[in-house]
């Protein structure tokens, strides 16, 4: 089953605003990967629940076309409105029935959207529609974050936890403890005999404090406990926030810290052999 918890226009909006793009470092491993496999030129990469398009638009450059294909009509409208990239498209539709030919694809990604899916019917339809040749990646950060601002970092990252730790109990039980074990498992499932696993790949947004906190705000958690109690929810967020200023001894929100995120990568190259399932 599938599950579908970004669909609501302020939801969408938020996440469009305040979510981490992958970076230039993030999706080079992506690329390299590709570029060691599979010669150019590189026709489709398809971005499946990509949202509001923040790492779909990162793939424009090495694509002749990009499609982002996500359940929620809402998100895309956000992505839509992104000018500036005529080789990129969006679509909606499921992650489970992709609308491609066998052997059409150089390049399925999921970024941070995979744990959402019905995995093992998606996997079967990324081993589907790849090309020989053709390349899987899925990504994902954890929420374990750090926050660097001074001499006060270890205080500011506790601060950061207990947000998270805020609306825990509102977490999809999809999820479990943490999403990475589905991403482990996914690894394993993959009839790929290249595939390779990444992680503990850190990455340094600069972002204000309140950017940091509509960031944790666009959580499915934090929607969730929104929808249910919505004092408890803007009070836990009023109180990171104040927190989080009078530990740096400043009164701007607008003030500018390093939020640190770790990403883990799944990467897996389909082989010449076009008959493989999962």
């Amino acid at each position: 089953m599938a599950y579908r918890l970004f669909e609501g226009k302020e939801h969408a909006s938020a996440y469009k605003k305040y979510r981490v793009s992958p970076t230039k470092e993030v999706l080079n491993l992506i690329l390299t990967y590709l570029e060691k496999r599979k010669e150019k030129p590189f026709l489709l990469a398809v971005d499946v629940g990509c949202g509001s398009g923040q790492g779909t638009i990162g793939l424009a450059p090495h694509f002749q076309k990009v499609v982002g294909i996500d359940v929620s009509e809402a998100q895309l409208e956000e992505a839509r409105r992104e000018p500036g990239f005529t080789n990129v498209s969006y679509r909606a539709g499921p992650a489970e029935l992709l609308p491609y030919e066998d052997g059409s694809v150089d390049l399925v990604t999921s970024m941070s959207a995979t744990h959402w899916f019905d995995t093992e019917k998606f996997l079967n339809e990324a081993v589907r529609i790849l090309k020989p040749r053709g390349c899987l990646a899925l990504l994902n950060y954890t929420q374990s974050m750090e926050i660097h601002y001074g001499a006060c970092s270890e205080q500011l990252t506790e601060i950061c936890k207990q947000m998270f730790d805020g609306f825990l109990p509102y977490r999809s039980p999809k999820l479990g403890a943490g999403s990475i074990h589905l991403y482990k498992d996914l690894f394993e499932a993959i009839p790929f005999p290249d595939k390779e696993w990444r992680d503990n790949i850190r990455v340094a947004f600069p972002m204000s404090v309140s950017s940091f906190i509509g960031f944790t705000e666009s959580f499915s958690g934090f929607q969730t406990f929104l929808s249910k109690d919505p004092e408890g929810a803007r009070a836990l967020s009023r109180g990171t926030q104040q927190s989080l200023l009078e530990t740096m001894g400043v009164t701007s929100p607008e003030t500018v810290v390093d939020v640190l995120v770790t990403y883990y990568c799944l990467l897996a190259c389909k082989p010449e052999r076009d008959d493989l399932r999962c």
